[in-house]
Order: C-alpha cells, then sequence, then structure tokens
C-alpha cells in the first residue's frame, strides 16, 4: 500500500495488496486488461496526476473489487 499526502488528506494506492492477494503479476494484468504497462505502475506507485476511471473500471472488472480497493482518499 501507497500512501500519498495532499492537503486535507491523503490518497491509499491498494493495487499492489490486491495482486499479492490475488497472486496476478503486472505483466499479466497488463494482458489481461489491455492496460498499459505505465499506467498500471503509476498505479501502484502513487506516481499519478489523473485517474482514468475506464482503466479503474476495468481493473474493477477484472479484479472483482471496488475502486476503494484499489485507491481510497481518506480526509484528515
Amino acid at each position: 500500500m501507497v500512501k500519498v499526502k495532499i492537503e486535507n488528506g491523503y490518497y491509499l494506492f491498494k493495487l499492489e495488496d490486491i495482486l499479492k492477494e490475488k497472486n496476478l503479476s503486472i505483466n499479466k494484468v497488463m494482458k489481461d486488461t489491455n492496460t498499459d504497462f505505465k499506467v498500471l505502475k503509476r498505479l501502484l506507485s502513487g506516481e499519478l496526476v489523473r485517474i482514468d476511471i475506464f482503466v479503474l473500471a476495468r481493473l474493477c472488472d477484472y479484479l472483482d473489487c471496488n475502486i476503494k480497493d484499489i485507491i481510497e482518499y481518506v480526509k484528515e
């Protein structure tokens, strides 16, 4: 899990935890969801500026989870 601090809270990027739990590699997810490797790496590291809702939807469908299981905002 990666925590990214912002002005009034922080984001938790939890994709890595889900992949470990489901024993999936980033390469398998990339191929199976037709998602760019760099996009997945940014979701794993929390180093992104924009979030593509279509990518999130594909990942949620593929991983059988909700958006909050991948990215969560926590207000302080």
